[in-house]
Order: C-alpha cells, then sequence, then structure tokens
C-alpha cells in the first residue's frame, strides 16, 4: 500500500511528529508537549504542538489509546474527533477522565492516536421518505 503524504508543522519546540508503534497499525500516537494534570471527571484540551494540513477528500480521526481507557478510564471525550482539510490550527485532543483518580500525562506522552480516512460528501436535500420495517421505532425498539 502506497502512503499518503500528511505534513505536520511544529508549533511547539517539543511537539512530536505522530508516529506509528508498529508496521500495519491503523492509528499513529500523537504526543502531549506539556505536563496535564485531569481530576476525576474533569476534561481538558491538551496540547499537541502541531498544525496539519489534511488533503481535500480526507480527515483526520483523533481516537482514544485503549491502554488510557482501561488502566485509567482516560479516553477522548467527542471520540472521535476530526481535524478537517480546511483546519491549520493546533491540534488539540479533548480528554476526559472518568476514572476515580486524578491523571497526570506527562510531557512526551502518547495521549491519542490518529488515523486518516477519506471522506465522502453528501447533497442534504428535503423530501419525502421512503417506508422501512423499522419506521419510527426509537431507542430500544429492536428488543434486547
Amino acid at each position: 500500500m502506497q502512503p499518503i503524504t500528511i505534513k505536520f508543522q511544529k508549533l511547539h519546540p517539543d511537539a512530536q511528529v505522530p508516529s506509528y508503534a508498529h508496521d500495519g497499525d491503523a492509528g499513529a500516537d500523537i504526543y502531549t508537549v506539556s505536563e496535564v494534570i485531569l481530576q476525576p471527571f474533569d476534561r481538558a484540551a491538551i496540547a499537541t504542538g502541531l498544525a496539519v494540513d489534511v488533503p481535500n477528500g480526507y480527515e483526520i480521526q483523533v481516537r482514544p489509546k485503549s491502554g488510557l481507557a482501561l488502566k485509567h478510564g482516560i479516553t477522548v471525550l467527542n471520540s472521535p474527533g476530526t481535524v478537517d482539510a480546511g483546519y491549520r490550527g493546533e491540534i488539540q485532543v479533548i480528554m476526559i477522565n472518568l476514572g476515580k483518580e486524578a491523571y497526570t500525562f506527562a510531557k512526551g506522552q502518547k495521549i491519542a492516536q490518529l488515523v486518516l480516512k477519506p471522506v465522502t460528501k453528501a447533497d442534504y436535500i428535503e423530501g419525502e421518505l421512503g417506508t422501512s420495517d423499522r419506521g419510527t421505532g426509537g431507542f430500544g425498539s429492536t428488543g434486547l
């Protein structure tokens, strides 16, 4: 598979360009540029010190690290977060601590992973809807 080149700009001297931990990984690790203490049930936008040039037709999804989620209850609040092709500001990761204890992100720590995804554009219009087997049945309507 031929990789797509994604250009990152360092906005902070300690910023690290995302990297894959293993060949074949879908997500590239992204790192924090500062120490952040997150109390239980608090949330924060954690700086990465990076901006990115996402090509048109793609997005970068920001996803949680499974180890942080399982071991500490730390996750990406708006998961998956989206970095759009037109955005050129700093990538910040909105994290929440769902654990019972304060958690300290160390400077240079892996905080999330980035996944490059193609974007399909839709033409949203108003109109009459067709019928379906489910109809207007909402939450819980299909049983347990």
